[in-house]
């Protein structure tokens, strides 16, 4: 009667320290499959931890980079926002100098920015450059600027808009634009 054959990754690697004679015992195979499956589980556990070390993998560890940060977790927020307002809060530390409002704004999906200062009248103006319209984030943006901006500074966002003027300066001609099949929406991110 043959033993059964290791399914477990681990239980293969211990078989193979072992004698041959122990490969048709059906008790030590048995034994090795059972324990092989159990550091099988704790190799996935421990890589799951190691992960939760890092905000971009993490999972179920966001809580506590929420929590260690400060920020109040947002009902329903889906997974990768939660990751850029904790990557932007961790880089959003010390001096508020333009490439510190840069890193802070970049750390969100679609958040490329320019930063113009007005000395003169205490104002920062952020302009988002690759994207058109009002990122979906621009809450969670906000907060962040506002975060790191010294409070006697105030500021604004400037937007880019996708204009019928753009459309004309392209040339096209009607077929052009209809061969390329695509919604106003899609339109803004080909163009």
């Amino acid at each position: 009667m043959n033993a059964p054959k290791l399914t477990s990754f681990r239980g293969q690697k211990m078989a193979s320290y072992v004698p041959r004679y122990y490969e048709t015992s059906r008790v030590f195979q048995s034994l090795l499959q059972t324990e092989g499956q159990e550091v099988d589980d704790l190799r996935a556990a421990l890589d799951s931890i190691v992960k939760q070390f890092f905000v971009r993998v993490s999972t179920w560890g966001l809580d506590a980079w929420e929590q260690e940060l400060g920020l109040s977790p947002t009902p329903n927020q889906p997974e990768n926002e939660r990751k850029d307002r904790i990557v932007s809060r961790l880089r959003g530390v010390g001096t508020a100098t333009i490439r510190v409002l840069k890193e802070v704004a970049e750390a969100y999906h679609n958040g490329t920015i320019d930063v113009i200062e007005d000395c003169d009248n205490f104002n920062v103006i952020v302009r988002f450059v690759d994207t058109s319209g009002i990122p979906a984030t621009l809450n969670d943006i906000h907060a962040a600027v506002r975060n790191v901006l010294p409070a006697h500074l105030n500021f604004q966002f400037e937007f880019k808009y996708f204009l019928w003027s753009d459309l004309d300066a392209m040339a096209w001609t009607w077929d052009q634009f209809d061969d390329l099949n695509l919604t106003w929406d899609q339109l803004e991110v080909y163009v």
